[in-house]
């Protein structure tokens, strides 16, 4: 009997480690400019996968949660958002992975949209505005800024409530949803 139960549990350990394993939480996916790749956010890290499957490749290693990962132009980099240092700020990385460089610095959270055609990131963030600005920013109201993929200073972009923002290759039109009237809109 003892013989008989050991080898039925080193039969279940071995069925459950060859299982492939199917992840049930995968989040932010951002296609690759050429359409060959996937990256998204699995259990607080960036991964990539080939458009066609396969296996995933982990591209960031760290305890914080690192989560929506948003491609380059080129497909060189991605810019992700993660809270290393207690809020998320924004960080780049080459789209293979490796050391990630903190581009934003600010005490609330900011999440990268897309990058420009200029090698700028535009992100959403709530930095202070004047009091006196009618659209002064609250808890559900982020503005949107840019800054150098390279690093440096940051910029107002727009002030208006914008989210899931494109900007074209030529840079003279963007795309994005207005959260405060549920409609997708074209600017110039």
């Amino acid at each position: 009997m003892k013989i008989l139960l050991t080898g039925i549990i080193l039969m279940s350990f071995c069925f459950t480690t060859l299982a492939q394993v199917s992840p049930q939480w995968v989040r932010y996916p951002a296609i690759s400019p050429n359409g060959e790749s996937i990256a998204f956010t699995y259990k607080g890290d960036i991964y990539s996968v080939a458009s066609t499957g396969g296996e995933a490749t982990r591209l960031t290693f760290h305890k914080a949660h690192d989560f929506k990962p948003v491609w380059s132009k080129d497909g060189q980099q991605l810019a992700f958002a993660s809270d290393r240092f207690g809020n998320f700020d924004v960080f780049v990385m080459d789209a293979l992975g490796g050391k990630a460089k903190r581009l934003t610095f600010h005490s609330s959270d900011e999440q990268p949209h897309t990058f420009t055609h200029d090698k700028k990131i535009l992100f959403k963030g709530q930095r202070m505005d004047s009091v006196e600005h009618r659209q002064y920013p609250t808890s559900r109201q982020f503005e949107l800024y840019s800054v150098p993929v390279n690093g440096g200073r940051v910029d107002q972009f727009l002030s208006l409530a914008l989210e899931d923002v494109q900007i074209n290759n030529a840079g003279d039109q963007i795309i994005y949803h207005d959260p405060r009237q549920h409609t997708n809109a074209i600017r110039d």
